[in-house]
């Protein structure tokens, strides 16, 4: 009967312990309510390891944003470039808003004076006969050259000049010809006063203004063929 009573396994909150020959219980108490001393007691201490909060603080700071050279296989690996902000100069900034708007001027255009084209015909007096001959210069290249110089300022005047009566060579082959372009203006004003009607050639009319120049240039530039090939 012993044996069996202390196999037994309790059932309720007493427990039989067998005692000189009868039960002795034992009776446990009851937690109805928390107890906060007892569950105090019942935590582990842990004590404060300084190493391990620094090591929790450290990996909850996030890392700053500057990239740092990394390590690998003994080689450092340099930090990403960052292309240089693009500074425009005061010249470009304020191109646009500096300079005021200017208004366009209007062309101008440059009124050309009316012309009107005579044909003219010089040559050289009979005073020149020997010295175009002797000038080793063909005589028809001379009076050329001295009629481009002789109209190359020239301005027909609105006065009449009559006609010189030197004597003109009779050697016809030197005789040089064009077209020349007078002011239109001076040209009417010289046939009203002298040709009213219209039937003289517009070269009797500016003749007496322009053989007087063409043979001054031919004299001209006998002398500095003169001076370039002296004789002997």
């Amino acid at each position: 009967m012993w044996s069996r009573l202390w196999k037994r396994r309790p059932t309720s909150s007493t427990t039989s312990w067998p005692r000189e020959g009868r039960a002795v219980r034992k009776k446990i108490p009851t937690i109805t309510r928390t107890d906060p001393a007892y569950a105090a007691s019942l935590r582990p201490e842990v004590e404060a390891d300084p190493g391990r909060e620094e090591v929790q603080r450290a990996e909850a700071t996030p890392e700053p944003a500057s990239a740092q050279p990394v390590v690998v296989d003994d080689h450092i690996a340099p930090p990403p470039s960052t292309p240089p902000p693009v500074t425009l100069r005061p010249s470009q900034e304020t191109a646009g808003r500096a300079a005021p708007p200017t208004l366009a001027s209007p062309t101008r255009t440059r009124r050309i004076p009316a012309t009107r084209k005579i044909d003219i015909r010089v040559n050289a007096l009979e005073r020149q006969e020997e010295a175009l001959i002797d000038c080793g210069v063909d005589p028809a290249h001379v009076i050329r050259a001295a009629l481009r110089r002789a109209v190359k300022n020239w301005q027909l005047g609105p006065d009449f000049i009559a006609p010189s009566e030197e004597q003109r060579t009779r050697i016809t082959e030197w005789r040089a010809r064009t077209s020349l372009a007078v002011h239109a203006g001076a040209m009417n004003a010289l046939l009203r006063a002298h040709d009213p009607l219209d039937v003289l050639s517009k070269w009797t009319l500016i003749r007496g203004q322009l053989e007087p120049r063409v043979w001054a240039e031919i004299d001209s530039i006998l002398d500095e063929i003169e001076d370039r090939h002296p004789e002997g």
